[in-house]
């Protein structure tokens, strides 16, 4: 399916994607906190909304 080059190219890519972003994240943590303060209480609320999504679902399938 994919090449030897491909897979350590695509392996190379996720290792240094990762590595930035964690090194950019600990850049703006103090922007963060300041700036997206409640931004917790969103994603759980997002969270709670496709949990409801899917028991929905659920429990007109059956």
């Amino acid at each position: 399916m994919f090449t030897t080059g491909q897979l350590i190219f695509a392996i190379c890519f996720v290792i240094a994607f990762v590595i930035i972003m964690v090194i950019s994240y600990r850049r703006d943590k103090k922007l963060h906190r300041k700036h997206y303060k409640g931004s917790f209480w969103i994603l759980i609320g997002f969270l709670v909304f496709v949990g409801l999504l899917l028991m929905a679902k659920w429990l007109l399938k059956q």
